[in-house]
């Protein structure tokens, strides 16, 4: 134990079995005891050094894969964030003692990520188990040439494994395409009256199988008014995206008939309950009225829409925020407020994508949204959402989607 508590160093040194900390660029940065004295490699020759350039593939065998099969288990880990168990492996070593002299070795390695606050991959954890002595065990216990047989089964084994991980990436990408072209397909750029300015952006999460159900909306109103809305489905993938399409298009034709957006929302609670996967689904409408010059606006669940006013002020329409959709057992009329604005003001709908990060509060996300609209409020609303986008998403690219509006009032 450290005077701040555990020594987590010591304890990594320590831990029974092969473990390696590797940098996303797949250069060792870390291994542990078990790791140096197995490996038959001295701290020097790993720590620093590009993974496949201590490693490489053993060049007298041919049919050798132990490179490209644990390069795609670690790129899928930095890609996906997800944790990858690879199928048995040959991977042979080249002798520390006799240069040029390869071992035959068999390895069962599973690669893990370490993320950082924003859920980025900042390190792989690359444990491995060596399963030599067992395969030669096996084949030393079998008569004849059984052994050769058994080498040969696992071998073929091993490969199938291998097929059905890349099958079900495949797969897996696949469904992210097919997600994406509905999402664009059901969220199109509005068409709207000339003397309205207004912006629209949506942003896919990172990774193979984030796509989500995040959604916006214009509709134009009679009497020079009109509703503004996003929504947020609970999920990832297809499904989340067919709810998405449903609910959008519910919300969007009670906007239509509705006397406010709190009605509209009461509609669309009351048609959630009937739709799989719509329960906690998070919405927020504004109704907007040029003549009167003021805004309605109601919440279920959803972050507040952010005004932005010419003087640079920034004001939150959080007055009237009520529970997701489905989250009461009886239905409840949901609350709206009301709100003034002047020409020239801006208003802004977003989904949890922009501001929300890990490990931080939901304030410290709305601050740095206030600031930014500060900073770029009188520059089109094309711009400020470009502007928006660049300033609060992380480079790498979000773990959420992103839905955005921007519109001049």
């Amino acid at each position: 134990m450290s005077q701040g508590g555990i020594d987590y160093q010591a304890v990594f040194l320590a831990l029974p079995g092969m473990v390696a900390l590797l940098t996303p660029d797949l250069v060792y940065a870390d291994a542990n005891e078990d790791f140096v004295g197995n490996s038959g490699r001295s701290r020097e020759e790993l720590i620093g050094r590009y993974l496949f350039d201590v490693f490489p593939d053993n060049p007298n065998d041919r049919t050798a894969t132990g490179v490209r099969n644990l390069e795609a288990s670690l790129r899928r880990v930095l890609a996906t964030g997800e944790r990858d168990t690879m199928a048995l492996q040959r991977y042979d070593v080249q002798s520390s003692q006799r240069p040029g002299e390869w071992e035959e070795r068999y390895w069962s390695p599973i690669n893990a990520p370490i993320l950082d606050a924003e859920g980025h991959v900042v390190l792989l954890v690359h444990r491995v188990e060596d399963v030599t002595e067992l395969i030669h065990a096996r084949g030393r216990a079998a008569a004849g040439g059984r052994s050769q047989v058994m080498e040969a089964e696992l071998y073929t084994r091993s490969r199938e494994l291998q097929d059905v991980n890349e099958r079900l990436r495949l797969a897996h990408a696949r469904e992210r395409e097919i997600a994406l072209a509905l999402q664009e397909a059901m969220l199109p750029v509005p068409h709207l009256a000339d003397h309205h300015q207004a912006a629209v952006r949506y942003r896919p999460a990172v990774g193979a199988l984030n796509v989500c159900g995040d959604w916006y909306d214009l509709v134009e109103l009679p009497g020079d008014r009109m509703a503004v809305a996003v929504g947020d489905v609970v999920g990832h993938g297809l499904a989340a995206a067919c709810v998405m399409g449903q609910l959008r298009s519910a919300l969007s034709a009670a906007s239509r008939v509705a006397a406010g957006p709190a009605q509209a929302l009461d509609v669309l609670g009351l048609y959630a309950r009937a739709v799989d996967g719509a329960e906690s689904t998070t919405a927020a409408s504004v109704h907007i009225d040029w003549t009167s010059h003021t805004l309605a606006y109601s919440s279920a669940g959803h972050l507040p829409p952010a005004l932005a006013r010419a003087d640079g002020t920034v004001v939150f329409l959080d007055q009237a925020t009520d529970p997701p959709l489905g989250a009461r057992p009886e239905h409840v009329p949901r609350p709206q407020a009301g709100h003034a604005f002047t020409s020239g003001d801006t208003l802004v709908l977003y989904t949890d994508g922009l501001i929300e990060r890990r490990h931080e509060d939901i304030g410290t996300g709305l601050d740095r949204l206030a600031r930014s609209l500060a900073a770029h409020r009188t520059l089109p609303p094309d711009h400020i959402a470009d502007a928006l986008l660049l300033d609060l998403l992380p480079t790498p690219g979000a773990t959420d989607d992103t839905a955005l509006v921007v519109l001049r009032l």
